[in-house]
């Protein structure tokens, strides 16, 4: 495999909703000001963690639009193009390659049983956006297919236009090492993503980052930085001191991550359109206890937007 051109923690931001459950712009831009303040590498949006599917087409391009505006540049946005219709999924693609997005990340959709359903999906994607890098999101069913390597190895060996992978597909240290030893020489790298939960196997085994969620985005970006300067340690260190949180956001997903960012004064409302869990009032105080253990590796609040 060729230098991975893109590179480090590239989160996905979610979906601020208003009281009205309309999307809430001027919150979202908030969220890309805090990352950028955070120092990551570069933002992912519309993603599982944006509440993607409960958006409509025009919504998602118009967000899209937001969160292209609001980074001006500043880092490579990975915009998430998914849907089960390619038809509509080439659209997306169409026009955030035309915005000035760095990628896109197409998840494998679960009802392309074969590997020439899935090779055949993602041809008529590439065509619809012919000089964009697609990255190909391996979810676990039912959301995605769920794809085994081999199956990934050969859809990627089709499709030239696939320079990335985001494998979500457990156990996604070992699955991360086949595509890096085996994968053509147009896959530049695979990221891992799952709310980086399973992120020091995925370093220890090359992975060119990661995309998790944002509610930790400052000590995902320092994480990261240990991990170019080769302090193990610290690595591991860093990875210890999350996992009360991370273990929360594997239950409760949207909820954690918006009360999370509700709290620090990031979004308006915590609402979401996804069904799902919500924290009830012991949650929040384990919540609110594991993150005053952390408080030291957070922005503080008058750095926050």
């Amino acid at each position: 495999m060729s230098p991975p051109s893109l590179v480090g923690v590239f989160p996905v931001l979610p979906t601020p909703f208003d009281a009205q459950g309309r999307p809430d712009v001027g919150s979202l831009r908030k969220l890309v000001a805090y990352l950028l303040r955070c120092g990551v590498d570069g933002i992912t949006y519309p993603g599982v963690a944006s509440e993607v599917g409960q958006l409509t087409p025009d919504e998602r391009l118009s967000l899209v639009d937001a969160v292209l505006d609001e980074v001006a540049g500043r880092v490579p946005v990975i915009a998430g193009v998914s849907s089960s219709d390619a038809a509509l999924t080439g659209r997306l693609a169409a026009a955030a390659s035309a915005r000035g997005a760095a990628a896109l990340m197409v998840a494998v959709p679960p009802d392309r049983k074969s590997a020439a359903e899935q090779i055949g999906y993602f041809t008529q994607v590439a065509k619809a956006a012919p000089e964009a890098s697609l990255m190909l999101q391996n979810v676990p069913l039912p959301v995605g297919a769920g794809l085994d390597p081999e199956v990934l190895l050969e859809v990627i060996a089709a499709v030239p236009a696939i320079r990335y992978v985001k494998e979500e597909t457990l156990p996604s240290g070992q699955r991360l090492t086949v595509l890096r030893d085996r994968g053509p020489a147009h896959l530049l790298g695979v990221f891992g993503g799952a709310g980086g939960r399973y992120i020091t196997d995925e370093l220890r085994r090359g992975a060119a980052g990661t995309m998790p969620a944002i509610e930790l985005a400052e000590v995902h970006t320092a994480l990261f930085k240990a991990h170019r300067e080769g302090d193990a340690d610290r690595v591991r260190a860093l990875f210890t001191r999350m996992l009360p949180v991370l273990n929360v956001q594997a239950v409760f997903r949207w909820s954690l991550t918006k009360y999370v960012l509700k709290k620090r004064g990031l979004i308006a409302d915590t609402r979401q359109r996804m069904p799902g869990p919500l924290l009830d009032a012991l949650d929040a105080a384990d919540v609110d206890a594991f993150l005053g253990d952390i408080g030291d590796l957070l922005l503080p609040q008058d750095q926050l937007p």
